[in-house]
């Protein structure tokens, strides 16, 4: 087999201990390696750096285990190519197995180019992917406490979420905070509301004919104080978020114009991403690495296999909010109308992933040419159909022997 790097290293990583081996050249043809291992602290791996240097390395392999690779990659990836590979990719052959022999599996793979890297964004990106991801969440344990607050409430048959279309809202709070103080009184609590709720008083004060107990009117007042908590958090988030998006304008005002895609989803696309598409040899690799692709597993002739990898889950989730976005945006887009078209044949499912793929593949292109979205407009499939059958038809006719002229009909 063919031999590509000269100088590698392979590491097998772990919480404590690094296992790494270092092929060399040796006499003629042979292959000399040097196996040693390490600790994980800072000057443990300092360490390694420097025994890697010594040996004249150039190209690093080790598995994404877990979050126990991170320090490592970002001590090595100044000063060497440092590759990034998928565990399942590089499963050794049955046998033996220890993390020594794994660490020289891996220098050995790696020496004969039979590693695939994985995508690691560059450490601005990966400040603002962390960001980002701690901020959904909390947006995501906020949803939990709402819910839980509409829990306590209807354990203690209180109906306020049945009246009032926002339970939170300013109305919905105030009675909230006066029921954690202690107010019983319905009429006092519903006099609390604001503007067009006060249509509604007969309503709110049925409704909040009930008195909670007294651990329920605690777990209330501890919910409201941390759902406040929550909401103060996500906002400085927010605030760190754009300030490390500030780089990144242009290519989140860029996003935005895709149908769906607001301001909050396109951080989370240039934080999964990145901005730079090189990266990505097609938009089809990105769509398959964000786990938005059709799978395919052929035996035999036959494929057995439709569903979509695992991919990114932050990406594939954000994606899949803003397809249902895409779907239901006014006017009228060629987004919308492809689900409509997928839904009768795949069902809903299949269909707000096919436009998530159409998203990204958008969201590709448009970062790599730096160009704004231009919509097709919502008839634009059934055009592209009508085009199609007229020169399939025209071939036909052309192949039989005729000459065919077009004329519009009056």
């Amino acid at each position: 087999m063919e031999q590509l790097i000269d100088r590698c290293a392979g590491l097998d990583v772990h919480k404590r201990t690094i296992a790494a081996c270092v092929r060399v050249p040796g006499h003629g043809k042979e292959r000399v390696q040097h196996v040693q291992t390490f600790g994980t602290t800072a000057a443990d791996l300092l360490t390694l750096r420097d025994w890697l240097r010594a040996h004249g390395v150039t190209h690093v392999a080790l598995e994404s285990t877990g979050v126990f690779w991170k320090p490592i990659y970002y001590t090595l990836e100044d000063g060497f190519t440092v590759v990034l590979v998928n565990a399942a990719h590089i499963q050794q052959v049955p046998g033996r197995k220890t993390d020594v022999q794994d660490s020289v599996w891996i220098a050995q793979l790696l020496e004969h180019g039979l590693v695939r890297a994985s995508f690691v964004p560059p450490a601005p990106i990966r400040a603002l992917r962390d960001l980002t991801r701690y901020r959904t969440v909390m947006i995501e344990e906020r949803v939990r406490e709402v819910n839980r607050i509409h829990k306590v409430l209807e354990e203690a048959g209180i109906k306020l979420a049945a009246v009032a279309s926002k339970l939170l809202g300013a109305s919905g709070r105030a009675m909230l905070d006066a029921l954690v103080a202690g107010t019983t009184d319905p009429a006092v609590l519903a006099d609390l509301a604001r503007g067009v709720l006060r249509k509604k008083l007969p309503a709110l004060r049925a409704a909040l004919a009930a008195e909670l107990r007294p651990h329920q009117a605690f777990l209330l007042g501890e919910l409201l104080a941390h759902l406040d908590y929550l909401e103060q958090a996500i906002t400085r988030v927010s605030a760190q978020i754009a300030e490390a998006l500030a780089p990144f304008m242009t290519a989140v005002a860029r996003l935005e114009t895709i149908p769906g895609i607001r301001r909050r989803a396109a951080e989370v696309i240039v934080a999964e991403i990145g901005v730079d598409m090189t990266r990505f040899p097609t938009a089809g690799h990105l769509a398959s690495w964000a786990g938005l692709c059709p799978g395919h597993h052929e035996s035999a002739g036959r494929s057995t296999s439709g569903k979509p990898r695992k991919g990114n889950r932050w990406l594939k989730r954000t994606l899949t909010q803003t397809a249902l976005g895409a779907i239901q945006s006014k006017p009228p887009n060629a987004l919308g109308a492809r689900y409509r078209r997928l839904r009768h044949h795949t069902g809903h499912k299949k269909a707000v992933v096919a436009v998530s793929h159409a998203q990204l593949v958008a969201a590709y292109h448009m970062l790599a040419a730096q160009q704004d979205y231009v919509d097709l407009g919502a008839d634009y499939l059934d055009r592209h159909t009508a085009d199609r059958a007229r020169r399939r038809a025209i071939r036909t006719l052309e192949r039989q022997g005729y000459h065919v002229t077009l004329e519009t009909a009056a």
